[in-house]
């Protein structure tokens, strides 16, 4: 479903990532573990989209997103790519449910419906109570929750989760581990996963290991 090959990156004269090969199959949820600065996160970035390679081509569901630019590839990330990430960045001045609608009506999605299961992704996640709450009248784990809604809403083939544990205590953190276990099984949603957590990544399906721009390692 996610085919990555060769994907190389520079930074000035720092080469970050150094050949590297990924798949990933519909329903997986696969983490990537290493030290820091081995390039995990840079990986994510760019098989997100969110950064684009020196070289390597990147395929999901058989679109070369590697190729694609502009208003087209930012469509394409929004429709079939969520993301979560360590620091959640909601939106302070919108409520939960604004927050979580937001990625739907950039896709020009219906209002109404949007809403609708908006709403239902948040009472999935145990926060039926919290619609109408602004970020900052929310703990951590129940910000980060609304940020998986905010990365479910269109969705997406993949979510790409950067460190999302990384801001959060350990209960908080076992919580979300088995959220992401409860939304492949419900949703057969798939996961890239980021982390230094060894918990999380041992409940993974899959524990992918980089090392100095390579992978090195499944575990």
């Amino acid at each position: 479903m996610l085919s990555a090959k060769g994907v190389e990156k520079k930074y000035g004269t720092m080469s970050i990532l150094k050949g590297v090969d990924i798949h990933i199959q519909s329903g997986e949820i696969v983490s990537i573990i290493g030290a820091s600065g081995a390039g995990k996160s840079t990986l994510l970035h760019i098989l997100g989209s969110l950064d684009k390679p020196d070289a390597g081509t990147i395929t999901l569901n058989n679109q070369r997103i590697d190729q694609l630019k502009g208003k087209q590839l930012a469509a394409f990330r929004n429709n079939h790519i969520g993301f979560i990430f360590q620091f959640h960045h909601l939106l302070p001045e919108f409520s939960a449910i604004e927050n979580v609608c937001i990625p739907g009506w950039i896709g020009g999605k219906n209002k109404t419906a949007t809403e609708k299961r908006a709403k239902e992704l948040l009472a999935n996640l145990g926060l039926s109570n919290r619609f109408d709450n602004k970020p900052g009248q929310l703990s951590g784990g129940e910000q980060q929750r609304v940020a998986v809604a905010r990365a479910l809403i269109n969705n997406p083939a993949i979510i790409m989760a950067d460190e999302p544990t990384g801001n959060l205590d350990s209960a908080n953190a076992e919580d979300l581990h088995q959220l992401f276990i409860k939304l492949r099984n419900q949703y057969n949603q798939t996961f890239l996963i980021v982390t230094h957590n060894e918990t999380l990544a041992q409940q993974s399906d899959r524990v992918l290991q980089m090392k100095d721009g390579k992978m090195v390692e499944q575990l």
